[in-house]
């Protein structure tokens, strides 16, 4: 196939809160595949904030992202053209080659979509890999029980929001945090018991108002003072969720950790971390539970959406600035007609 393809490449190493100029905009060919390959137009490709540790040049559960090269992430796009056997043309596929406008792919982790179930960018929020880490970070780690309290932090984010809600299906009480008065809103939309903005109140001030006898989850989004101050708030017995720390992703020194640690011990406090690469086995399960809940109007979702490949570099940097309301997205081609 004739034409170039547009591709965000990392052009420099960030330091601190990542700079539109540590990105490149580049132009390529477009591929046309070989055999056992399919040509994908991307539609949306999505940005998170694990991609901001892979831009440093340290080791990680995932190798860095390399200097010079594309970036990559979840997309969904429509396949032009194919000589894989198990992809036609025409189909609607997930896969993990996003920050570029064309993809050019052997089929690896590449998954057809059912168009029938939801919109396609879903596949990248509430119904892909932040709703599944939002299901296996409260069903599997969390474990709640009804009449239980649970504090979400960063709520108004993709995972947060979802795990709130589905906190909320599991007939618990649930507080959340957010850093606007219109994310507050809009998670009183979507039914949390209570919310505060934390540039308004310390959550250590908040939980103290909100929750005065204690919680007994906690999903942590955020880390630094929302994990101290969610040890102290925490029941004897309680869990925390350890699923991301977005408030460290761009400091430049080891931060303190939290003060009261020794409260783990003391209130016999479970705290696990996990990836959720390692847990895509529980996506069929996931699915199905969600997809009811989606159609049923109980798990409910926004996206923002931001168009052009040249402004990903600034959809990115809006994650650590509080330019999203849940799902962050690039659009970058035409989605399903």
């Amino acid at each position: 196939m004739e034409g170039v393809s547009r591709e965000i490449r990392l052009a420099a190493r960030p330091r601190g809160l990542p700079r539109e100029e540590d990105f490149e905009l580049a132009e390529t060919p477009i591929q046309s595949p070989g055999e056992g390959e399919l040509l994908i137009r991307n539609a949306y490709f999505s940005v998170d904030p694990y991609m901001r540790p892979r831009m440093n040049e340290t080791r990680s559960y995932v190798p860095p992202f390399e200097l010079g090269e594309p970036l990559e992430g979840g997309a969904v796009g429509r396949v032009e053209e194919s000589r894989h056997p198990a992809f036609s043309a025409g189909d609607w596929v997930l896969h993990g080659l996003g920050w570029r406008e064309w993809a050019l792919s052997d089929g690896s982790a590449v998954r057809v979509l059912d168009l029938s179930l939801a919109p396609v960018t879903t596949a990248l929020g509430v119904l892909g890999m932040p709703g599944l880490t939002a299901y296996h970070g409260l069903f599997e780690i969390g474990r709640p029980k009804e009449g239980e309290t649970v504090f979400v932090s960063g709520a108004a984010g993709a995972v947060g929001s979802a795990a709130g809600q589905m906190a909320k299906i599991a007939g618990c009480r649930v507080l959340g945090s957010a850093g606007s008065p219109e994310k507050v809103a809009w998670l009183s939309e979507l039914g949390f018991d209570a919310a505060f903005d934390y540039h308004e109140r310390s959550p250590r001030d908040a939980l103290r108002e909100l929750a005065p006898e204690g919680i007994d989850i906690y999903f942590d989004n955020v880390g630094g003072d929302h994990l101290e101050a969610a040890i102290g708030a925490l029941r004897t017995y309680g869990r925390i969720v350890a699923c991301g720390s977005i408030a460290l992703y761009n400091e430049t020194e080891p931060p303190p950790g939290p003060r009261n640690l020794f409260q783990v011990v003391t209130k016999r406090l479970l705290m696990q971390g996990f990836i959720i690469s390692d847990h895509f086995a529980e996506f069929p399960e996931f699915l199905a539970r969600a997809g009811e809940w989606v159609r049923e109007g109980r798990l409910r979702y926004r996206e923002t959406i931001v168009e052009g490949i040249e402004n990903a570099p600034r959809a990115f940097i809006g994650l650590f600035t509080g330019e999203n309301i849940g799902k962050m997205l690039v659009q970058v081609g035409p989605g399903p007609s």
